[in-house]
């Protein structure tokens, strides 16, 4: 498993195709391939979004992101897991997040890669401040009920 914190731009389909090369012991060991990539959008709660930034302490951060794969890989059988999660200062279209997950079940795959990203959106301490028309606004975690 591995878990990368990026303050640069990066292309996530390029960062699974190498991952996954640079994984020799996968080879054969899966049937299934989940991956979700989250992209900065232009709009939030009816708002034009021109940018984000995103603040994080690096080493709470990583602590707790290592914490969330591990906990999938604790409840669900599955091969490998590759978490890549950018901060800074984005722009709409900005890959923000990517969630890749290997494993030998498609069932196991999507359910450990669904747990990441949900764990990700309601409980990674990651602060966001959004640049609007209006000017820049501090946004609150998404809510668990959702």
């Amino acid at each position: 498993m591995t878990v990368r914190l990026l303050a640069a731009a990066f292309d996530p389909w390029q960062e699974i195709v190498r991952y996954q090369s640079e994984q020799p012991d996968l080879a054969g060991k899966f049937g299934a391939t989940t991956v979700f990539v989250g992209t900065l959008r232009d709009f939030n709660q009816g708002n034009a979004v021109q940018a984000m930034t995103l603040e994080h302490y690096a080493p709470m951060t990583e602590k707790h992101l290592e914490r969330v794969a591990r906990e999938a890989a604790e409840r669900w059988t599955i091969d490998d897991l590759l978490l890549i999660h950018r901060y800074g200062e984005l722009r709409p279209n900005d890959p923000i997040v990517c969630v890749a997950v290997w494993a030998a079940r498609r069932e196991a795959a999507f359910a450990a890669c669904r747990y990441v990203i949900d764990e990700l959106k309601t409980r990674a301490p990651f602060w966001k401040q959004e640049l609007t028309e209006e000017g820049r606004r501090w946004v609150a975690p998404e809510s668990r009920a959702k």
